[in-house]
């Protein structure tokens, strides 16, 4: 169990999902936010891989994925 920050874990993060993924079962994402970080997994895969980025990161890849 990965720690976030004072004694939280990956699990206890409200994750919700990218609001491009579709219902379908296709190419899903789910985000979390935590203390300065931000955190993306696999939302058919939650108990695989978790990336995690810092908040300034996180904004940085978001405008530039937007254009």
């Amino acid at each position: 169990m990965s720690k976030v920050n004072a004694g939280r874990s990956l699990e206890d993060l409200a994750w919700f999902k990218s609001s491009y993924s579709a219902g379908n079962g296709g190419e899903c994402v789910e985000v979390a936010n935590a203390v300065g970080s931000v955190f993306v997994r696999d939302s058919k895969n939650n108990g695989g891989g978790t990336l995690g980025f810092g908040a300034e990161q996180w904004a940085t890849f978001v405008a530039y994925a937007s254009r």
